[in-house]
């Protein structure tokens, strides 16, 4: 055997190599951009949820109680939002990522409503919208001020309109409808 016969292969080796090398990092490369290496966003937790005391007058009234009695235990969405065990009064919760979904019942009357806020109807219900007051907002809390009791529902911005459809469709059967309270 002669020594050309010997680097015949270290050649082809050498050529092949670097092309195969190629070849990889481009088929990674597609993989990447195509979402291949993008992390799954976390599960949302469904454990008890610890939430801040705030000022809430009316969160044991009648009404909260019944409120909360007819609010389903889930939430539609995709996937749908798990009810979260909550020991403080007039609350209730929902698991979604990033961040819960929380209701409120019995709050006084937001500031943020005034002769000229914009509200939204949903099924029957009329809402003020409050963001977080960020650039880009995070939460939104949408308030009820048109029932005898305020209520509060704060979703994550991304969570789409089902809580909010669903929680109208529980007030408009438990609350009766009221002339909204503006100074």
């Amino acid at each position: 055997m002669s020594t050309s016969d010997l680097r015949r292969p270290a050649v082809v080796f050498a050529i092949a190599l670097p092309l195969v090398l190629a070849l990889v990092v481009a088929g990674l490369a597609l993989y990447a951009r195509a979402g291949g290496f993008t992390p799954a966003p976390p599960a949302p937790e469904t454990g008890p949820l610890a939430v801040a005391p705030v000022v809430a007058p009316d969160a044991g009234s009648q009404a909260c109680t019944d409120l909360l009695a007819a609010l389903p235990p889930d939430l539609p969405g995709d996937p749908a939002l798990v009810g979260r065990p909550v020991t403080e009064p007039g609350v209730a919760a929902w698991a979604a990522a990033p961040r819960p979904v929380v209701l409120r019942c019995g709050l006084p009357r937001p500031q943020e409503l005034t002769p000229t806020s914009t509200l939204t109807e949903v099924n029957g219900v009329s809402w003020l919208t409050i963001t977080d007051g960020t650039p880009e907002p995070s939460l939104v809390t949408y308030v009820a001020v048109d029932r005898g009791v305020y209520v509060a529902l704060t979703t994550p911005t991304q969570g789409g309109s089902a809580p909010v459809q669903t929680i109208s469709n529980a007030i408009t059967q438990t609350l009766p409808e009221r002339p909204v309270q503006v100074r």
